[in-house]
Formats: structure tokens, sequence, C-alpha cells
């Protein structure tokens, strides 16, 4: 795995960090589900394939097909969607390696270890088979080993519902990889698990002597010999492969999928059997090998069938004659035979042509029985009619669509016929709703409008939602994500008695911030106290005893903290300083500041531009946010210079200094000096 460069994060809750594998449509990285707290590997279509209703629909099919199987041998899906255009699918992180990367090199395994990862890789199948899914895409790219040998099947990218009409591999569209396609695959016919079966058998035979059975310049040229090759058998490529094995992987191989194992469970018993050293089934099997000089088991020859010794004739050959007569009689017997048998044939043929279809009837709009009936009674075998599912607008539910062959086509008592049956018009898919930081039952409310359905779990950590009791934390599928109606909604909320945070309400009125702690059940103490607060206006809630952030359970009491007014502030030394560093030390203080300047006469030459006078006496305290006036000299005057201020409770006297140092003349300002005394003492 290689770290990834962006880190980005898909629907607000997977983490991208590492690199695993490019695949043909799509490519796999390692992530971390935020919500959940764990490792998932998260597969994500590639954006050119994003804009292609085709790709995204087999992109869709697989998290819907795989999410269906739960099996300890199979990969499974635990979320899929979309996000700004890229879709992905979200699986289980397995770590180990994949098949495809222990054969590379033309690698071989031992029988033992080939038969007992082949039943495993069976036994999923089996399972898959059983719910009606055909994985469709065996290969060794697709089969993942863990650290302790446990198997897991992925990717079923291009899984067909067996059952479901709505699938991508129709209309002569062959879909899978060609190393490992069935011939039926390959020549586009319908396939069921058999198929999954042969591809396995060519994953066998690769393990076995380190290739595939076939190999070609180009897809094409390997399909064509999967249709109309001859395997060779393993033995022939390594002469260390069982016999036994090889009548496994030959019999899985057969090009008939009559003659290949009827069920993936069988395949995996007799693989059992290999492993545990007794005889298998497929030993001996007719069908097992290709081609037409293939060494095959015949039928036991009955007595007067076999070659035998004829007595020899003493003497003259008396009975020459007899001998030619009883000869002529029999082979006039014989004919006799022949013709009657003959006629007996035709006859029967001639009598079974009446009830043999020879063009496909029309029976769009009828239900199953008496469509199968028709069938039946014009000689197609109930074993050859199958059903398929599909969306349609028109035709009712349960009624057939269409028919393959269709309606017109000729046919024969051999033809396969499949019917496809309406299951009703296409609902469309529905977005789930955002109820995140929702009461329950508001979130309920609104998964129901959306016609979706819902479930309720706990959750203690992941969420990023506030966290708060009887409230949705955070859903799965998340919010905006395209579901089909009816799908489960997951809301994941704070458990019975669970901790959460005490939310915050300071700036609330004291009602304000009551109610909304009692939305999360807890409890106001009686009387609140007060603080000074510089923040918030007198009467609105500062805080709360426990404080906001700390975790609590429903019930909790909680008390209130209002403000009392600003804090008072220590009023700073401003004479002799210039007017902006004045304001500047004022506004950092919390105070409001107003200049004004200073009478001319006041002022000398050195003091232009620095304050003189200040409303409140320095070290003094005022409230925060109360006003302070200072004067500063923007002139020199001619009577003389202003001398230090001095105050005297309200009213101090300002002393004017001349030239001469004698005092001339005394000039009255009036201060503000809210605590502490005053100096009132001028100097001459």
């Amino acid at each position: 795995m290689e770290p990834v460069a962006d880190a980005r994060l898909y629907n607000h809750r997977y983490q991208v960090t590492h690199l695993i594998a490019r695949g043909g449509m799509a490519m796999v990285y390692r992530a971390q589900d935020l919500l959940l707290n764990r490792p998932v590997a998260l597969k994500i279509l590639y954006p050119e394939l994003s804009a292609d209703p085709l790709f995204v629909e087999r992109f869709r099919r697989e998290a819907q097909a795989a999410a269906k199987l739960s099996h300890p041998n199979i990969v499974p899906v635990f979320d899929w969607g979309e996000d700004e255009g890229t879709y992905f699918i979200v699986m289980e992180l397995v770590e180990g390696r994949s098949l495809a990367e222990v054969l590379r090199g033309g690698t071989t395994l031992t029988a033992s270890r080939t038969a007992q990862l082949a039943s495993q890789v069976a036994a999923a199948l089996n399972y898959a088979h059983r719910n009606g899914m055909v994985h469709r895409d065996v290969k060794p790219g697709n089969i993942l080993i863990t650290a302790d040998a446990q198997v897991k099947v992925t990717d079923f990218g291009i899984a067909q519902a067996m059952s479901s009409e709505d699938h991508l591999a129709e209309d002569g569209l062959v879909m899978g990889t060609a190393t490992y396609s069935s011939p039926e695959q390959a020549e586009g016919a319908a396939v069921d698990g058999r198929s999954d079966i042969y591809a396995l058998g060519v994953v066998m035979y690769e393990m076995l002597v380190g290739r595939p059975p076939f190999v070609g310049d180009t897809p094409l040229e390997v399909s064509t010999q999967h249709v109309h090759g001859v395997v060779t058998p393993p033995t022939q490529v390594n002469a260390a492969v069982p016999r036994d094995l090889e009548a496994i992987v030959m019999k899985s191989l057969s090009r008939s999928p009559d003659l290949r194992y009827p069920t993936a469970d069988e395949l995996r018993a007799d693989l059992l059997r290999f492993v545990d050293g007794q005889p298998v089934h497929a030993a001996g099997a007719v069908g097992a090998f290709f081609g037409n000089d293939s060494t095959q088991m015949v039928q036991k020859v009955e007595t007067g069938e076999r070659t035998q010794a004829v007595p020899v004739l003493r003497g003259p050959r008396r009975d020459v004659r007899v001998r030619r007569r009883r000869s002529n009689a029999g082979l006039i017997s014989s004919l006799v035979v022949v013709v009657l048998v003959a006629a007996g044939v035709g006859a029967y043929f001639a009598l079974s042509s009446n009830n043999n279809l020879s063009v496909m009837p029309s029976l769009a709009g009828k239900d199953v029985a008496t469509a199968t009936a028709a069938l039946t009674t014009g000689g197609i075998s109930a074993t050859r009619i199958t059903q398929s599912q599909i969306n349609s607008a028109t035709v009712a539910l349960g009624k057939i669509v269409r028919t393959a062959p269709a309606a017109g086509a000729k046919i024969t008592s051999g033809s396969s016929v499949v019917l496809y049956v309406s299951k009703g018009k296409l609902i469309p898919p529905v977005v789930v709703p955002a109820v995140t930081n929702q009461s329950v039952q508001s979130a309920e409310l609104a998964l129901k409008a959306k016609n979706l359905n819902f479930t309720v779990q706990n959750v203690t950590s992941g969420c990023v939602a506030q966290r708060a009791p009887n409230v949705v934390l955070c859903t799965s599928p998340v919010a905006g994500t395209s579901v089909k109606q009816q799908s489960l909604v997951v809301l994941y909320v704070l458990p019975q008695n669970g901790a959460f945070s005490v939310p915050n309400v300071a700036g609330d009125t004291a009602v304000a911030a009551s109610n909304a702690l009692g939305s999360y059940q807890l409890t106001v103490s009686g009387t609140p106290t007060s603080h000074c607060s510089n923040s918030y206006a007198q009467g609105l809630v500062v805080g709360t005893n426990p404080a906001a952030g700390a975790q609590v359970t429903s019930g909790t009491s909680i008390q209130l903290i209002t403000s009392s007014g600003g804090c008072p502030a220590t009023v700073p030394y401003l004479l002799g300083r210039t007017s902006t560093t004045a304001q500047s030390l004022l506004q950092s203080a919390g105070f409001v500041v107003v200049e004004d300047v200073a009478p001319a006469n006041l002022c000398t030459t050195a003091q232009v531009g620095a304050v003189v006078t200040q409303s409140v006496h320095p070290g003094f305290s005022a409230p925060y946010g109360s006003t302070i006036t200072i004067q500063y000299c923007q002139s020199v005057g001619t009577t003389g210079v202003i001398g230090t201020t001095g105050t005297t409770g309200a009213t101090g006297v300002t002393g004017v200094t001349g030239t001469s140092g004698t005092p001339t003349t005394a000039v009255t300002t009036t201060t503000v000096a809210p605590t502490g005394p005053g100096n009132g003492h001028g100097k001459g």
C-alpha cells in the first residue's frame, strides 16, 4: 500500500489514507471510518466512468448484491454512496494477500494447499448460489487470503441475480475476465452457478501448473479457446499433480455445464475428500476430459456382445446349404425387424410432431402457470423453462412481459425458454434526509415522509454531532445518499444513562438557558449566582456549574451564573504619553476614550502631542466600558506652560507657571475621581 497525497474525506465519514489496488472499474483504498472508528476498504469508481449510467448501475449492483451475502468466506459490504459525483463502496478491510499475488511469476501450490483454498472458495460460491447470486468473475484477483489462511471472495461487480432480469449481461454483452470465463459465458449465453464452478476450475488449474489452461494475445482469442479448445490435463504439464485432484479439476472444466459438478457444495465435498485422503467422486466420471479422443469410461459389455471364439468344424461341409438358408432367413428376419423399428420410430416422431411447438407463442400478459402449461403441452421440458423478474410500468405484477426466444421465433422441444415476469413499476430512489441533531421523533417523521424504514442504535463514540439524549447523533447511510425506497436507515443515539457534554448557554437569558438545559434532560437549580462580566450585559448568563463541555448524565443539576455587570478596571497613567499611545492603553483596558485638545496657553513646545490631563486619576478603578476623557497639546500659547494636574475630590486646581517661575494665573479644571484620594497641590 502507498500513502495518498490527498487524504479526501467521503460523505464526512470515510477518510482515505492509502492506495491498495487499481482495478478495471475502480481504485481500492484503505480508509478510516470516522463514525465507527475502524479501518475499511473504499472502492471508488473512476471519475470518467461516473458519468456513464451503465457503469454506475453496475457499481450500484455490486454493493446491493454483496450486501445481501453474509458468509465467513465472503467480504462483506458495509455501505455505498456518492460524494460530489464520485461513487464508492465501503467493504471490510481484509489484511492479507490476493491469490493473484501468491501466483505471480508462475508460482504453483501444493495439491493439498490448492484443495484447501479452493474448498473455501466453493463454500462462498455455494452460499451465494443458494441466495440466487452468480459471481460471474471468479479469478485469483478476487480471492483474498488472510494471514491465518482464511479465504474471502470479493468483487461482485458483475454479479447477476439468477432471479432478476435487470442485469447488464444480456443481449450479447459478455462480461467477466476472458481467462476465467466459462464457454457459455464467452458465448453470451445464460449462466448459472455452474459457470462459477468452471471459473474455479480454471483457478485450480493455474494453482497446480502455474498458468491457466488457455492463454492468448487477445481476450477474444482466449474466449474462443474456452468454447472450442481442448484442455491439456494438468499431469501433462506438472507430473506431480495427483490423479484424483486432476479429475476434480477436469470435471469442473467440462465444456458442458451438465457434466460439471451440479453445485459448488458438491465440488467442495469432493475437494475435502481429497484432502482427507478418501476416494473422490470425480475419478472416472464421464466428460471429465475434453476432446473426441479423451479416455472415457464405457458401459459394461453384456454376455453375447463380447468377442468370443467359435467352434472349429471337422469333415465335409454338409451343412453349408442349410447354414446359407438359415443365414438368409436370419438376414430377412433382421431386415424385417429393422424396417418395423424404423417405421415405429418414424410413426412416433410423426405423432409427436403434432404436439411439438415450432414457433414461440405469444405469452405476454399471461400468468406463469398458464404460460408454463402451454409450453410443456407443446413439448418444452419444464426443466428448460426459467423465470426472471423485470420492472414494468404497463404489465401487472406477476404477469409475463416478454419471453426469450421472443414470440414468433422458431423453437424445438430442446429449446430453453425464459419467462420475464413483471415485478411492477420501477420505484425511483430517494435521498436520505439530514436529521442529525434532531430529536428521534422528528427524524422518524422525516424518514417516513421519504418512505424509508429506520432503526435506532446506541453509539458511544465516533459521531461528530452534539451529544445529547434522544437526539440523532449521526445516521447510516449518511444524509444525501441515494437509496431505494423502504431502505433501512440507522439512527445513532446516546445510550440510556450515557454521558454527554453540558451545552453552552452563555449569552442566553436565564429563562432561555433553563429551557435549553431542560431539553437535554438536565435540571436547573433554583437561584443563579452572579459574577461580573465584561462580555455579557447585566442579567445574561455568563456560564454554568458544571461548566459547558463537562461530562454529565440525564438528571444532573446545573447552576446558572449570570452577569452582574462589567468588571472594574484600573486606569493607567497617561500624562506625558502621546495621544495615540494613551488611547491604545485605555481601549485595551476596556474603556471608551474621548479625546480633547488642551488650551494652547497650557502647553509647552516639548508637550506638543502629549497628554496633559486625564479625567480619572491614574491607579483609580472605573467600570469596564466607562468613558475616560484625555486632553493633549496641539499648539503652544504665550502665557506659560502647563504644570502637573492635581485633584482634590471631584475638583482640582492646575497651577500655571510663567517663564520666570512665578505663578501668574491659576486655571481650574474638573476631573473624575471615582475612588481614592486626590492630590490637589500644583507646583510653581
